[in-house]
């Protein structure tokens, strides 16, 4: 299946892609992809190390006659999102990413694609090992745990890199160049609850899914539905004729969720009530969702009875928190126009055992709105008794209009396309912010060829922009301003 990919051109990106794509890759497990990278910049005979986190940096001397010029670190990062359809049968633990052509698109066979980032890296492994293109001197930098913390890009020291330019290959929309991005923090909520045996006999799984999902920065403006809430609105609606025992939805903090499931029994004698207020709001939800959604499935059917129920103050305390639980655009940014300043994923929503666990994302490119979001959820948290962390906390990376590369890149983008490139900051987190902190004087900007869907099964990447951004690559590293 993978073949057809490698046959792609610019052969050079597709055949290192499909190479990292047989490499399982998950964010906090990377020590295989960690020494696949070791290797590659090994036997090239190419300085290369690890640093103490897990950071792989390749060194590759300047070409003949660009040895004037400024050092450019390259940088992407390698671990992947990995999401699968719930019917799709696949262990990322052990199997490579099975991928396909469709049409312009190169897609996965129901699960995520890992072009982000993984075009960005294979980018760099193209420009490493090549023998023809013109380039200065380059420090290639491999970050680890981007998607789940970028522990990576806060733990690479001061001092390790030379390189006085940034080239971040994470953006997704080949006529963009960014130039400044969201910072996040981590928002938990946990509690406990009181069990007690079912009123009823019959036990139900009622079921979300089919939802698009996706990365929870970048699509968080669009409307799509997020399963926690949807199947909240579910619950709310049906609160009296039925005791929750399970709830489990969504997966990673920065994926929409698609799917949710709930365990729940139906009271004594209130089938009929349950039916008629549970086809009212799968009613109401489908019109509304029937423009963004159209594979959106709400369904129940009946299950095995489960031991213990919650208690009922503890299941209307839940149901009117993750009412209350703010999701999705809080506030746009009044600067940079169309930009989400600041946002709210309610990623997971996880009920079992007597206990409670509520995960958020919550991005901002601004941090007095990003602690005010933050603490509007702890405060609504707080209220139904839940203890609230804040962690993983990472800054933004402030847009700088002067950039020299900036202004480098502008030209060469509307030379070859005859139009200008598009000149932005994004809501997603890329790790610029972080390793401005500890390289305060590098010029940083980031590119990169146009995928769709990131952090979700329907993740593709454009052939054709792939082309287009390749070229790019090459003109850029070309005319980097001497020292």
């Amino acid at each position: 299946m993978n073949e057809a990919i490698r046959n792609l051109e610019p052969r050079e990106i597709w055949n290192y892609f499909a190479d990292l794509n047989a490499v399982p890759r998950a964010s906090k497990k990377e020590e295989r992809v960690i020494r696949f990278m070791v290797d590659f910049g090994k036997r090239l005979g190419l300085e290369t190390f690890e640093d103490e986190v897990g950071n792989v940096i390749i060194r590759k001397p300047a070409s003949a006659g660009m040895e004037d010029r400024q050092t450019v670190v390259m940088q992407s990062h390698l671990d992947m999102v990995h999401q699968k359809n719930n019917d799709t049968q696949f262990d990322f633990e052990t199997q490579g990413i099975e991928m396909k052509v469709d049409g312009d698109w190169v897609r996965a066979n129901g699960t995520t694609l890992g072009a982000d980032n993984g075009l960005g890296v294979a980018t760099i492994m193209a420009v490493l090992a090549s023998k023809d293109i013109p380039h200065p001197a380059i420090e290639a930098l491999f970050t680890i745990d981007e998607e789940t913390g970028m522990t990576g890009a806060k733990g690479l020291k001061g001092g390790l890199l030379n390189g006085t330019i940034l080239l971040n290959l994470d953006t997704e929309e080949d006529d963009e160049i960014g130039v400044g991005c969201a910072g996040g923090v981590d928002v938990t909520a946990i509690g406990s609850y009181k069990t007690k045996s079912p009123e009823g006999n019959e036990a139900i799984e009622i079921k979300v899914k089919g939802l698009q999902g996706g990365h929870s920065g970048m699509d968080i403006h669009k409307g799509f539905g997020n399963a926690n809430k949807l199947m909240n609105r579910i619950l709310y609606s049906t609160r009296s004729c039925i005791e929750i025992a399970q709830i489990n939805g969504g997966s990673l903090r920065n994926a929409i969720p698609r799917e949710s499931s709930v365990l729940a029994v139906i009271k004594p004698g209130c089938n009929q009530d349950f039916e008629k207020s549970f086809q009212r709001i799968k009613k109401a939800i489908l019109e509304e969702y029937k423009y963004l959604e159209a594979d959106l499935s709400i369904e129940f059917k009946t299950t095995d009875m489960p031991n213990q129920v919650m208690r009922l103050e503890d299941e209307t305390a839940l149901i009117n928190v993750i009412h209350a639980t703010h999701n999705g655009v809080y506030r746009m940014s009044p600067a940079i126009e169309d930009l989400v300043e600041t946002s709210n994923n309610l990623a997971k929503v996880t009920v079992e055992d007597g206990t409670i666990k509520l995960e958020c994302l919550t991005r901002s490119s601004v941090e007095s709105s990003k602690e005010d979001m933050a603490q509007s959820l702890k405060s609504v948290f707080e209220l139904a008794g839940y203890t609230v962390s804040l962690s993983g906390d990472y800054p933004g990376w402030a847009p700088n209009m002067e950039s020299a590369t900036l202004k480098v890149m502008e030209q060469i983008y509307e030379k070859m396309n005859g139009e200008k490139a598009h000149v932005a900051a994004c809501h997603a987190g890329l790790e610029c912010g972080i390793l401005g902190q500890n390289y305060p004087e590098m010029d940083m900007v980031s590119f990169g060829p146009t995928i769709k869907g990131a952090h979700s099964p329907d993740e593709r990447a454009s052939i054709s922009s792939t082309q287009k951004y390749w070229k790019f690559v090459k003109e850029i590293l070309k005319n980097i301003p001497k020292e």
